[in-house]
């Protein structure tokens, strides 16, 4: 938990993070939360009557804190969202909870927060085709269980298959990362697909989750990928998605290491890689 903090003090040194730019999420909408989760799940999350195992399978312990911290979580997506739709391009400090279910939590996920969000924008008709793109070492197997019977989004799972969840879903797009990936590799295969995949599916909104438990230091990866691949791979998305012309909204997705900082500053490598190229479009708006 303390990497979001640390992350935040991490781009406030950087510059990137400022008073300007720098916006705080409204209390979840219940409603918007229920559209996408099972109803009794939701509640009984909230009032902390899960059972041990349900707690188990999250790996979170239930407190009021956790509540507050994971509504506020989701929101913060759908702000992001709101806010990508306004400038194009915009990033959350937290996100990419795409180990949950419908109905259930799981991989340190209680709700879905892409999802939400997703299905968010779908009800209240400020996208019609949303294309997910999640980079996480683990596939999105909640992501993809939200969308198997859903044309309006398009789950895309960059993962290694060698790694959790034990049981994969077999629907959506699922793009195998070989287990031992380097940079170069791991880049050719994103090269490979992401602009044929925008050019078939033909989005009016894309979700970004830039997992960086793919580092080759990472505690659960088992990808080989150094700062500068992480970075390069953010760059390469996002720019590819602005250039195509659908807003992006990015959120940071998983990433473990001993070293709460040391994870703090992976996790900055995506906004990083943002500004950059946020640098290009406000530069290009005036040219």
């Amino acid at each position: 938990m303390p990497k979001f903090r640390l992350l935040a003090e991490h781009l406030e040194a950087l510059g990137i993070l400022t008073e300007q730019n720098c916006y705080s999420p409204s209390p979840l909408s219940l409603s918007a939360l229920m559209r996408a989760h099972d109803q009794e799940y939701v509640q009984r999350f909230i009032r902390g009557k899960l059972s041990t195992q349900e707690q188990k399978d999250i790996g979170l312990p239930w407190s009021e804190w956790l509540v507050e911290r994971t509504l506020r979580a989701v929101s913060g997506t759908m702000l992001t969202a709101d806010l990508a739709i306004k400038h194009r391009l915009a990033c959350h400090l937290a996100g990419g909870t795409h180990h949950a279910f419908p109905d259930r939590g799981a991989g340190f996920c209680i709700f879905n927060d892409l999802a939400v969000a997703a299905l968010d924008l779908i009800y209240t008709k400020r996208a019609n085709k949303i294309m997910i793109i999640d980079c996480d070492v683990h596939q999105g197997d909640g992501t993809t269980a939200f969308f198997s019977n859903q044309s309006q989004v398009v789950p895309v799972s960059f993962h290694c298959d060698d790694n959790y969840p034990l049981v994969k879903q077999s629907t959506g797009i699922n793009i195998s990362i070989p287990k031992g990936a380097e940079d170069r590799e791991y880049l050719e295969i994103i090269e490979s697909n992401i602009p044929e995949l925008l050019k078939v599916h033909c989005p009016d909104f894309v979700f970004y989750d830039g997992g960086v438990d793919v580092h080759k230091d990472d505690r659960l990866g088992h990808v080989q990928l150094s700062d500068s691949g992480i970075f390069n791979r953010d760059r390469y998305i996002i720019n590819q998605v602005v250039e195509y012309g659908a807003p992006i909204a990015c959120v940071i997705g998983g990433g473990y290491d001993h070293d709460h900082n040391v994870i703090a500053a992976r996790h900055g490598l995506l906004h990083q890689a943002a500004a950059d190229v946020w640098r290009k479009m406000t530069i290009s708006n005036y040219v």
